[in-house]
Formats: C-alpha cells, sequence, structure tokens
C-alpha cells in the first residue's frame, strides 16, 4: 500500500517533468548570473590628472593667502584694519595741532580745529552743546564720542572751565507747570439690584447681551444677596466678573421671597437655585408633615443639604 502510494505521489506526468526542468534551469541561470556578469562589462577607466590638478592649485593659493595675511597682519603703518582693539578707545595716529588753555564749553570750531580735533568730533562737539549740553569738569571732554582717550590725555591739562553755579552740575531751572495732568479716575459703584442695563453696560467688558442676562438672572433670583452671585450669570467670563467685581455693591433692596407654606410646584421650580426635584420634595414634605415652622425645617428633607440650604434660605419664608 505505501508503495503504492509514494509511487503515484512522486510520478509526473510529461508536461509536469518539463515544467519542473525549465523551472531547475531558470533557477541555475540566477544563481551563475552575479558570477558571470563582470565578463559582460566593460570596466571604466578614470583620470585622477584633473583631480590631482584641483588640488595642486587650491594648495598654491592658500599658501599664497596665508602669507597674504601675515604681511597684512604684522605691517603696522598700512594694515591698522585687521587690530581687535575697539575703534572708540583705540587712535594710533599722533594728534597733530597747538595746544593752548581752553574753556570746552566756549572754544568756537576754528578753536578745537586748531587744538587738532577731528572735523566730525567738533561738529559732535557743537551738537551737544546747541542742545543745551555742558561741561561742568575737565573729565567731561573724555564722555565726548570720537574723542579717543590720547586725545583726552594730551588736551585734559589744558582746560580751563568758567565756574558754573550749580551743586549737581545740573542747570537750575524755575519751577514749571506740568505739560498735562494726569487724570485721576475714581470707579462708578454700581448697586446690582437696582442697575439698568445702561449702568451695566458701562462696565468694563460688558456688552448689551451681558447686561441683559445679568438683569434677567436677578429677576429669576429675586435679587442678589452677596456680590458672587453676579459671577454665576451665564455667558459671563470670570475674568471679566473679576474685572468689574470691585465696583459693584449690594443695596438695601430686600430680595423676592417664595412662601414655602403655600408656594405651588411650579412657582418653587421656576427659582434657580430650587428646581423640579427639590420643588417637589418641599410639597411633599409640606403635605404629609403639613406647613413649615420656621425655613430651617426643610434642612429635614433629605435632597437638603447644609450647603443647599444656605444658597437658598435667603429666597424662602414661611408666611
Amino acid at each position: 500500500m505505501w508503495k503504492h502510494f509514494v509511487a503515484e505521489y512522486f510520478s509526473f506526468s510529461k508536461k509536469e517533468r518539463t515544467g519542473v526542468t525549465v523551472l531547475i534551469i531558470l533557477i541555475l541561470m540566477l544563481i551563475a548570473f552575479p558570477f558571470f556578469y563582470p565578463l559582460f562589462t566593460k570596466p571604466k577607466t578614470y583620470d585622477h590628472t584633473k583631480f590631482e590638478k584641483e588640488i595642486a592649485l587650491l594648495k598654491t593659493r592658500d599658501a599664497d593667502t596665508t602669507a597674504d595675511f601675515a604681511n597684512k597682519r604684522y605691517d603696522p603703518k598700512k594694515y591698522q584694519q585687521y587690530s581687535s582693539t575697539n575703534q572708540k578707545n583705540y587712535y594710533s595716529g599722533q594728534p597733530e595741532g597747538e595746544l593752548f588753555y581752553f574753556d570746552p564749553n566756549k572754544a568756537s570750531a576754528a578753536e578745537w580745529k586748531k587744538l587738532g580735533v577731528r572735523d566730525k568730533t567738533i561738529t559732535t562737539i557743537q551738537k551737544y552743546l546747541s542742545k543745551g549740553g555742558k561741561f561742568y569738569k575737565p573729565a567731561d571732554i573724555g564722555k565726548i564720542w570720537g574723542l579717543h582717550p590720547n586725545e583726552v590725555e594730551r588736551l585734559l591739562p589744558y582746560v580751563q572751565i568758567a565756574t558754573i553755579p550749580s551743586a549737581n552740575y545740573a542747570e537750575k531751572k524755575t519751577p514749571e507747570q506740568p505739560l498735562f495732568t494726569r487724570a485721576k479716575y475714581s470707579l462708578t459703584i454700581i448697586d446690582v439690584n437696582d442697575a439698568d442695563t445702561t449702568a451695566l453696560i458701562a462696565l468694563p467688558g460688558i456688552g448689551s447681551k451681558l447686561s441683559q442676562r445679568i438683569l434677567n438672572f436677578r429677576d429669576k433670583l429675586g435679587g442678589f444677596y452677596k456680590i458672587e452671585q453676579v459671577g454665576e450669570t451665564f455667558g459671563l467670563p470670570d475674568s471679566t466678573f473679576q474685572k468689574i467685581k470691585p465696583q459693584l455693591k449690594i443695596g438695601s433692596n430686600g430680595l423676592k421671597q417664595i412662601n414655602i407654606n403655600t408656594a405651588s410646584v411650579d412657582e418653587l421650580k421656576s427659582h434657580p437655585y430650587i428646581r423640579y426635584p427639590l420643588a417637589n420634595a418641599i410639597i411633599q414634605y409640606r403635605g404629609q408633615h403639613g406647613n413649615f415652622a420656621t425655613v430651617a425645617d426643610i434642612k429635614k428633607i433629605m435632597l437638603i443639604t447644609e450647603d443647599v440650604f444656605n444658597k437658598v434660605a435667603p429666597y424662602l419664608k414661611v408666611n
């Protein structure tokens, strides 16, 4: 039986044998292809002459640049621009000019020129003086922009400044009225229980919509008993509330209260702090136990926690 099964399993038809033979030949050709591929390709030859010439040219330029920089760096007469010293504080040239005693507050452009000061620096000095500037002591000339330290050292012994009557080197001026007086603003305080839309719109960040929402919320509550309740208004950002809070106050107007012994479910549930579940519980408890003797009796209802009671109690009464 096994021999018959094996013989039948490994027996092939003529087409199957042909297909297997072709497949084996293709596999052998693919395996051998990498070994024979170099025989059919012509290796490329590279000319390194041009590359070597470029390298030699770069080396020549580098050598020339280095030598040129060295010459420029160390030639103090021609190439002072390579010095790293700050231009304002360094001036290698020797100032030329005649030295004589002078008052920098009164010296003319011609006198500065005679002292050997450059034209650009003279212009700077004259602009400083024309705008009300003063030299109060000889060392002040060292503050002139463009006057180098060696020039200051050269001129300093010849500076003679006339006495300027000022203790702190500043001109005394007669008291003058300020150019403008800063306006003093006082916050407008409004009673949130008595305000209308016009008063509310005057507050920062409150427009017509928000003002109307505040009034609607106030009417549904029956009035505010503390400022923080205004912040509960729908759509009022906390940032805006914090901004207007200092301008709000609670007036003497009394709150509108609901009599819990006579009110209906609809009347109770219309209040924002009560709603239907609490209103229904109050009515059910009243029906089972009779009228409430005090407002505090509603705390006997399981739905009313201490926080709920403190929030809603100001709006309730028993007679």
